[in-house]
């Protein structure tokens, strides 16, 4: 269980930044909104979903966890301030849910990046 579950939250973190890449890369309303919104069309908005698909492979890949995890911290930290001061936490009435799905990724990122906190070698 030890090994599982620390997987497992890499694997449902990875789903989550690669599942939103559909929307991003086909320009999808709901995502042109938001980065129309936000002033950051459409170049913002291919860029956000690059440095996720990076941060998604990272997540996978053992030796790289930790930078997976950092990396997923900024772009998730960067929309959930852009939701708190620009978007609102409803968006084209969805209840929230991007906004929620943001706040759970964030969390489980800290927790992985926390897991794997000894792989860090900065210092």
């Amino acid at each position: 269980m030890k090994k599982i579950l620390p997987l497992l939250l890499r694997i449902i973190v990875a789903i989550i930044l690669i599942q939103t890449l559909r929307f991003k890369f086909t320009a999808h309303p709901d995502s042109v909104y938001i980065f129309t919104k936000v002033g950051m069309e459409p170049y913002g908005r291919i860029a956000t979903g690059i440095t996720e698909l990076i941060a998604g492979i990272l997540l996978l890949i053992p030796k790289t966890v930790w930078i997976g995890a950092t990396l997923t911290l900024g772009i998730i930290g960067g929309a959930i301030m852009l939701h708190v001061t620009k978007l609102g936490i409803e968006i084209n009435s969805d209840g929230g849910v991007l906004f929620f799905t943001a706040v759970i990724t964030f969390t489980l990122s800290a927790i992985i990046l926390w897991l794997n906190r000894k792989q860090v070698n900065f210092f």
